[in-house]
């Protein structure tokens, strides 16, 4: 198990297991939204994510493919602990720089490589997509079935 927080201590999480997937992304929205290179989202299903403090408040933000996008801030100090991406709901981009021990998980694959950092090296053993990719391709066996029970367990809640 994994635990983070914002960087006041307000909001504090623990995952309650390893991530699905993890993404490095490098589209322009992550780097103006982060104001680094890129962001890394560990994704995991929302109730595998325990709130240990605080509750992060939601701030909609505009994307290219017009899909919601929200991310979750800390309401005092306003480090983003976490994305939403088209209203899921049942599934989080946890931010990995968040973590306690951060540099404990490294991406699966790097996204949207095309607007890449000019000087950001790529190791040679990830997948790199110039875009995103498809996930039926991408992802192991057990991710893919985690994000599906996922999404059917949120669809017999609503």
């Amino acid at each position: 198990m994994h635990e983070g927080g914002c960087s006041c201590g307000n909001v504090r999480y623990r995952m309650k297991r390893g991530p699905i997937f993890v993404h490095c992304c490098h589209c322009l929205d992550c780097q103006k939204q982060t104001g680094g290179a890129f962001a890394i989202n560990a994704l995991i299903e929302a109730d595998e994510v325990e709130a240990l403090a605080g509750e992060p408040v939601a701030i909609s933000m505009p994307t290219d493919s017009g899909r919601p996008h929200d991310i979750y801030r800390c309401a005092k100090c306003g480090v983003a602990v976490w994305s939403d991406y088209g209203r899921r709901g049942y599934l989080r981009f946890l931010r990995v720089s968040t973590l306690d021990e951060p540099h404990a998980i490294s991406p699966d694959v790097h996204i949207f490589t095309r607007t890449k950092v000019p000087w950001v090296q790529l190791p040679d053993n990830v997948p790199v997509c110039e875009v995103y990719y498809n996930m039926n391709e991408l992802w192991p066996a057990e991710s893919l079935a985690r994000r599906k029970a996922a999404s059917e367990k949120a669809k017999t809640v609503r």
